[in-house]
């Protein structure tokens, strides 16, 4: 009898708490949660749910092994208790996820919000002092979201999820630090599924095109043109890149959207070689950082080039600053590789992040384009102008053709002709064109010299 007793208390303790930290599991959280949206009715006083995530641990695992990460878990869960009062509720949901719930808060909103930022900053300074295990002193911090709830007929999971958006929200502003719900979050996070959804059928009905921006010489002369990607929602029409480029990149679709246009651009040259004023144009397209770091890249273009019987030498590749943060190595042979076969490659959007001039100089280049943030003010902002300077001499100076985008006046593009760049894109030139329009365009140009 005694046994039996004990496993059905083991069994009873296991249901409601968790086995690793002792912490209250989800179960019981929720069930406290509800007594406490209860209470919050009755006394007309606010509570507070705090949902803590630790920054990186995953490394800590993947360095160290589970056993430690457990063990630095039970640590923080002591830790967590330890600043906590007793009213209060410290539980874990599982793997790195904690919910802390404050009860009994003002009757103010506002002054609720204030107690919890508080709480949370407090919580946020106690993880800069070290976890000790073992020889390892380890390091780890929260990103905390925070919701208030006061009496709303509210149920466990809406506040729990507000929390959790608040949490990313967190995250996204760079870790280690605090951010409240927002009604508006969870407006924003429904857009994004919808969208995501669309984006998805939109890849499988085909509902891209692309447009293309000329490029032009100091004499007017179109030399090539950018490729620009269009979405044509069956159900919203046109689609601006602005809001659905970012949800491609998050979401990895950019991949199946970012093959599509290459296949649709080197298509577009082999057509354009039969056009004797078009036959010499330079496409250039814009390639994802997680494009080019899948494995197969290289062997991606350089199939799409036979199989289409695009000419390599008209095809350019605009790749960003951020792709050179990591695994510069593995970057540079994927480039020479597809140097070595024609294709050409521009530096876009130069100037706007991490640069270093010692990779720089390594990097099988043929361009450098000044982002048009820099163009727009560089008659009147005298760091810009300062800025676009620098990036022409140190084109020049590296053999490097350099291209201004955004150009809207005709004096941007004296003052950068005066300066020494040659080649230029904007609005003064033209906007961005269907196929027909551009070829029209360019048609327009030879005819008049």
């Amino acid at each position: 009898i005694t046994q039996r007793k004990a496993a059905a208390d083991e069994i009873q303790y296991l249901a409601f708490y968790d086995a690793l930290t002792g912490l209250p599991n989800r179960l019981l959280l929720q069930d406290r949660l509800q007594h406490a949206i209860v209470t919050s009715k009755r006394n007309n006083k606010c509570g507070a749910v705090l949902f803590i995530d630790l920054d990186n641990f995953k490394i800590i695992n993947d360095t160290l092994g589970h056993a430690a990460g457990d063990i630095l878990l039970k640590k923080i869960a002591i830790r967590l208790k330890e600043n906590t009062r007793d009213s209060d509720t410290v539980s874990r949901l599982g793997g790195d996820e904690f919910i802390i719930l404050l009860e009994e808060l003002a009757i103010d909103t506002a002054d609720s919000a204030v107690q919890s930022k508080v709480f949370s900053e407090k919580i946020i300074q106690t993880f800069e002092l070290p976890f000790n295990i073992d020889t390892h002193q380890l390091y780890t911090t929260p990103s905390i979201g925070i919701t208030i709830f006061k009496g709303e007929d509210q149920s466990v999971s809406d506040i729990l999820k507000q929390a959790d958006l608040a949490m990313y929200q967190a995250k996204a502003a760079g870790r280690n630090t605090l951010r409240f719900y927002d009604p508006k979050m969870q407006i924003a996070v429904s857009s994004r599924v919808k969208m995501e959804i669309n984006l998805r059928e939109a890849i499988k009905n085909n509902e891209f095109l692309l447009h293309f921006q000329p490029q032009v010489d100091d004499k007017g002369h179109c030399v090539g043109a950018e490729a620009l990607l269009r979405w044509v929602s069956k159900t919203q029409g046109m689609i601006s890149p602005a809001s659905f480029i970012p949800l491609a990149e998050e979401t990895k679709l950019i991949l199946p959207i970012g093959e599509w246009v290459l296949k649709t651009a080197c298509e577009t040259l082999v057509k354009w070689e039969k056009l004797p004023e078009m036959a010499n144009l330079q496409l250039a397209v814009n390639v994802s950082v997680h494009q080019f770091r899948t494995p197969d890249f290289v062997d991606c273009v350089l199939a799409i080039i036979k199989s289409t019987g695009a000419n390599p030498a008209n095809l350019k590749l605009e790749l960003t600053e951020s792709l050179f943060v990591e695994n510069v190595e593995d970057i540079i042979a994927k480039m020479t590789l597809l140097k070595e076969q024609g294709v050409s490659f521009s530096l876009d959007d130069f100037g706007t992040g991490y640069s270093s001039l010692y990779y720089l100089k390594r990097l099988p280049l043929d361009q450098l384009k000044i982002d048009q943030s820099f163009v727009h003010d560089v008659l009147i902002d005298a760091n810009d102008a300062v800025i676009a300077k620098s990036i022409i001499k140190l084109g020049q100076s590296l053999g490097l053709k350099v291209i201004a985008e955004g150009v809207e006046y005709l004096a941007q593009k004296e003052f950068l002709f005066n300066e020494g760049c040659y080649f230029y894109q904007g609005y003064y030139f033209s906007k961005p064109l269907p196929i027909d329009e551009l070829e029209a365009f360019v048609k327009c140009k030879v005819n008049t010299g």
